[in-house]
């Protein structure tokens, strides 16, 4: 439509004569009126972290969403390569920062790869011990922050009380409660402390009672069923076209744990089920990481015992003042809480790695997200992206 502005008040001014006849739409006037470009995120407490969700609405519903990453980028990969392969540990607690532990035991593999050392026995199932308890308190995090995305207080502080037990084993191990640097280049930092058995022993029966209660108040309550059951769902195909690992790919039916099909450590020396769960939509994956809590403690239970029954000895492997493996390369694998971590590292024979590169399960979980969230109504987008459980930190690393 011709607009002409040759009438109206002002239209006498000396600068309305060089106003230009407007014969197209203004900007923004051709755009569709039921359609809205919307940021969620990101300051979005449902994010869970600085991630940026560009979407397109249709009313209530998403007609398209884009992940916008970046945010909390600091470059661990480049910091490693300017630092020694000792030094590199430090880095790794703060990619998931809330499976610290899994990422020590990751970066410490490959490094052990390279330099072909093995590690003793005992640091090994001391690995393995605190690996699983990191494990309960990781998902632990993500049950009770799903709980508050689907308006459930209360279960966040039976979660966060169960966690905060476990962060208190490892303060004693180490004396640091989020970013441990406990597990090192041929072994772990020291031995158990005395009594550290005996008391998680004890703890164990309450930690069983404690998923009970966590179960009944928000896994089985028929309110976060009814909104979860149906939405989100990821084919078994999507899944593994995508790259999907750990709780994402096991809801959708296909039993990959790196722990079962490419073991390290011990795992394979121990008693455990992989969780699968048929459904493919965010309450199995809600479930799937609510009963792998109770196989993790299966794993503790029989570390424990092992421990137990283990003479004290080496828990590291004496290296020199630099460590400087051979020139070659390696990836390793790991399952941490959130699916397949691997760490491909170059050495070019010196002090600092060549080359390090982390696959991230977070960041590859993510990027089924545009494919998954078009379609659904934006108060089920919350709920979906959530099932994720994305850290940014590993995200954006």
């Amino acid at each position: 439509m011709k607009r002409n502005s040759d009438s109206g008040i002002g239209s006498n001014y000396p600068w309305h004569k060089q106003r230009p006849v407007i014969e197209e739409p203004r900007p923004g006037e051709a755009l569709r009126a039921d359609r809205l470009i919307v940021n969620m995120g990101p300051q979005h407490p449902s994010t869970h972290g600085v991630l940026r969700m560009i979407l397109t609405v249709d009313g209530e519903w998403v007609v398209a969403a884009e992940p916008d990453i970046g945010y909390l980028h600091r470059g661990f990969e480049k910091l490693a390569e300017m630092r020694d392969y000792d030094g590199t540990i430090f880095l790794s607690d703060r990619w998931d920062y809330l499976a610290s532990m899994s990422n020590n035991i990751a970066m410490s593999l490959a490094i052990e790869r390279l330099l072909d050392i093995q590690v003793p026995e005992r640091a090994q199932w001391i690995r393995m011990l605190v690996a699983e308890l990191q494990r309960i308190a990781s998902h632990l995090v993500f049950i009770a922050a799903y709980g508050l995305d689907m308006g459930a207080m209360t279960p966040f502080f039976y979660c966060f009380r169960e966690r905060e037990r476990i962060v208190g084993f490892f303060e004693a191990l180490c004396g640091a409660r989020l970013t441990y640097h406990y597990v090192r280049v041929g072994g772990v930092a020291a031995d158990l402390p005395d009594g550290f058995l005996e008391e998680l022993e004890k703890f164990i029966p309450m930690l069983q009672s404690g998923f009970d209660e966590i179960d009944e108040l928000l896994i089985y309550n028929p309110i976060l069923i009814e909104r979860t059951s149906g939405i989100g769902i990821i084919p078994p195909h999507l899944a593994v076209s995508y790259g999907l690992s750990g709780p994402m790919i096991r809801a959708s039916g296909i039993p990959y744990d790196v722990r079962k099909c490419h073991p390290y450590l011990f795992y394979d020396a121990v008693d455990w089920d992989v969780i699968t769960h048929e459904a493919c939509d965010s309450w199995a994956r809600v479930w799937v990481r609510s009963q792998e809590m109770r196989q993790s403690l299966r794993i503790v239970k029989q570390v424990v015992e092992r421990l137990k029954e283990m003479p004290a000895g080496e828990v590291r492997v004496k290296l020199g003042r630099s460590i400087r493996p051979q020139k070659g390369d390696c990836y390793v694998a790991i399952e941490s809480p959130r699916g397949e971590l691997g760490i491909y590292i170059v050495s070019d024979g010196s002090g600092k790695p060549y080359r390090v590169k982390i696959r991230g399960p977070s960041f590859v979980n993510l990027s089924i997200a545009p494919r998954v969230l078009p379609g659904v109504k934006i108060a089920d987008l919350v709920a979906i992206l959530g099932s994720f459980d994305l850290v940014m930190g590993e995200v954006d690393r």
